[in-house]
């Protein structure tokens, strides 16, 4: 099923404080593959992306208000309110407690967020991968 949301910051979240940001969770098998997927489409970027502590989720910087419109399926995302996250530092401390970076702001790119459309179509070749090759053993 397409979704029709469109994921672009809202005007009411249009005045977001310095390093406001949104946050897209999802399990690390996910994430991971996700991140390949884009890393190795020469035309997108991948922003910042967290790990939590145990290496349960990766957590993908996006636009502020996204989540607002966000709704794919096994994954979260949250507003930030660009906790702790200062932009342009490099290594910027990780704007929610517990986690680290798996690509540090500016490492990959000079995108402080990945689009969230982006990020959807890469979630979900991921999600269609996974199943593939879950339904092979």
């Amino acid at each position: 099923m397409t979704s029709t949301a469109q994921h672009r910051p809202t005007e009411e979240r249009s005045e977001q404080p310095p390093g406001a940001c949104d946050l897209v969770t999802v399990p690390s098998r996910q994430g991971l593959e996700a991140v390949d997927i884009l890393r190795r489409d020469c035309t997108e970027t991948v922003g910042p992306v967290l790990h939590d502590g145990g290496g349960d989720t990766l957590g993908f910087l996006v636009p502020p208000g996204t989540a607002d419109g966000w709704d794919v399926p096994g994954s979260a995302c949250t507003h930030t309110e660009g906790r702790g996250l200062a932009l342009g530092a490099v290594p910027a401390p990780p704007p929610v407690e517990g986690t680290g970076w798996l690509l540090p702001p500016g490492e990959e790119s000079d995108d402080l967020v990945t689009d969230p459309a982006v990020l959807r179509a890469a979630l979900d070749e991921a999600a269609r991968l996974i199943e593939a090759a879950d339904n092979c053993r």
